[in-house]
This record gives structure tokens, C-alpha cells and sequence, in this order.
């Protein structure tokens, strides 16, 4: 499989760092804008997404959409909900420049009574597969780990779906009560700029959400410091902006220095042909990654609770 170019701007989903999982981004608390109903099935990337989502499972379209917005016009959201009474729910993120499902979120699927986390570890690995075979196509070619993550108040699994000889996860997903979480990481990227992996950590495992903006040599010549040794402050709990003005240098700096990196990068796959042509001026790229960059900078590692 070709591998897609995580690092820019429509190939990167705003994603929820893995120990968010029902927590909102500080994206979505900034710049999320509410869709009704009606307009997101009349919108584009809103009717393609219900489409997309109604081939693979008919049953939803009986579903009431609870909720939808989108973030500047970079991820549109939509949450459906069955109808009466019922507890099942699905939500989408979808890329609004690419149209991919970058982050799905499977809810109340299973009888109350015998939750996701209730069943054997390969039922729960078929359940995940048939969610990722449905909307994203086979799982097969892909090497497969799972793992029990340290949560004292319940179970919760961290299944990784990796193209064969791949350190990064093309699908991460994680099981938690009765929810499957499911999203689209991307592998290895197309960047030439990576040089190490899993900046971030939840529950002292890595989380490669950033990484396609962290490995930037830019980035590394304004803090004065390696990869290696940006990596090492992060896992002490720092967030990029700390350890700047540890250094005097301004959020703006980073912001500015990030998201000029992933702009440049944008455009130069858009001429290579790579992605689709935006047709956006240099400044609307600048000003639609920015909130991303934002996410990003200000996020700290999760560290695992301590064993007593």
C-alpha cells in the first residue's frame, strides 16, 4: 500500500491524543462551529461522510444526527445516535479537504449486560476488524498488537493495526467500557525530517499524533536543541510552549516556525501531485494549521499512575 503522507495540512487529522479519548481539544473549545441537521446533509463533505458511513452500515441511516460542526472548514463532525431510546452511537471526524474518516468513535454496539470489555481478546480484535474492514477496507495485510493499558478505573485496550516493518501504527484504537476509538495514524510519513518517534506518551506508551510536526529541523535550530533531547524534556511532563520559554522563546515563535514547515510542505505535495489542490493563498494555509500547531505545543505527556 502506498503509504500516505501524514506531516501538512489536509492529510493530518486534528486528532484527540489517545488519553483524551472522550475529553474535547482545545481546537474544538476554540474554534468549533455548530452545524445543523439539514446543513450537514446538504453539505459536502457532511452528505459524503453519511454516505460513506451509511454503505457500510444500512442500519444507521434510521439514526437521528444528535450533533454536527466543523472546525474552520479544516474537520467537519457529526454525531448520530439511534432512535428511539436506543444506545447505540457513532461519531466521524472527517478530514473536510480529503473527505477521510480520520477518527471514528463506536459506542454502546454491544448489549449493556456484556459491554466490549467483557469479551475475550480475539472477540474484541473481530469486532475492531470488522468496524476497520467496514469503513476503511481489510485488515489483513496488516501486522497486529494488542495491549492492556494501566487504568485503575477500568480495562482498557490499546489494539495498533501497522504496515509490515513500520514502527508507527497505521490504525490505533483503543476499547474502553463499550466504546471502540478508532484513528487513522497513517504510518510512516512521507516527510524525509523524521528522526524520532513518539514525542508524546500515554500511560508511558508512545503516541505519535504529533510527530509529523515535532520532527522539524526549524523547530529544533529555534529551541537550540535535538530531537533526542526535545523528546527527553516532554517526557518530564513539559509542554513544547514550557520548554520554549525556558528558552525565550515566544509561543507565537513556534507557532510561526511550525506552521510555516507544514505550510511549505503542503504546498510542495500539491504541486507533486500528492493531495488535491486546496487553491487557498499561503496565508489561509498559515491561518488554518494554526490551531492545530496550538493543540499540539500546549499538549503534555500522559504519565502512567503510579503503582502502589
Amino acid at each position: 500500500m502506498k503509504k500516505r503522507m501524514i506531516a501538512g495540512i489536509v492529510a493530518t487529522a486534528i486528532l484527540i491524543p489517545t488519553a483524551a479519548f472522550a475529553a474535547p481539544t482545545l481546537i474544538d473549545m476554540l474554534t468549533r462551529t455548530p452545524m445543523t441537521a439539514e446543513q450537514i446533509k446538504t453539505d459536502k463533505v457532511g452528505k459524503a461522510t453519511l454516505e460513506k458511513l451509511y454503505r457500510a452500515f444500512p442500519e444507521t441511516k434510521s439514526f437521528e444526527i444528535i450533533e454536527a460542526s466543523t472546525v474552520q472548514g479544516v474537520q467537519t463532525s457529526i454525531i448520530l445516535q439511534e432512535k428511539g431510546g436506543g444506545s447505540k452511537k457513532i461519531t466521524l471526524h472527517t478530514n473536510s479537504a480529503t473527505g477521510e474518516i480520520e477518527h471514528l468513535i463506536q459506542e454502546n454496539w454491544e448489549p449493556k449486560e456484556k459491554p466490549l470489555v467483557a469479551l475475550t481478546d480475539q472477540e474484541i480484535k473481530s469486532k475492531v476488524d470488522y468496524l476497520i474492514n467496514n469503513i476503511y477496507g481489510s485488515t489483513k495485510e496488516y501486522e497486529f498488537a494488542m495491549e492492556q493499558m494501566e487504568n485503575p478505573d477500568q480495562k482498557t485496550l490499546l489494539l495498533n493495526y501497522s504496515e509490515k516493518g513500520s514502527k508507527t501504527p497505521f490504525y490505533q484504537v483503543l476499547v474502553q467500557d463499550n466504546t471502540i476509538s478508532v484513528s487513522v495514524i497513517g504510518g510512516e510519513t512521507a516527510s524525509s525530517n523524521i528522526t524520532v518517534e513518539g514525542f508524546f506518551s500515554t500511560d508511558g506508551k508512545p503516541d505519535y499524533f504529533a510527530d509529523a510536526y515535532l520532527n522539524d529541523q526549524n523547530l529544533f535550530s529555534l529551541l537550540n536543541m535535538s530531537a533526542t533531547e526535545l523528546k527527553q524534556e516532554l517526557a518530564k511532563g513539559k509542554s513544547v510552549v514550557e520548554i520554549a520559554a525556558s528558552k525565550n522563546v515566544s509561543k507565537q515563535q513556534v507557532v510561526d516556525v511550525i506552521a510555516k514547515t507544514q505550510v511549505d510542505l503542503q504546498i510542495e505535495a500539491e504541486r507533486n501531485g500528492e493531495i488535491p489542490n486546496n487553491n487557498l493563498s499561503y496565508e489561509q494555509l498559515v491561518k488554518a494549521i494554526e490551531p492545530k500547531v496550538l493543540q499540539i505545543i500546549e499538549h503534555k505527556s500522559d504519565r502512567p499512575a503510579n503503582k502502589s
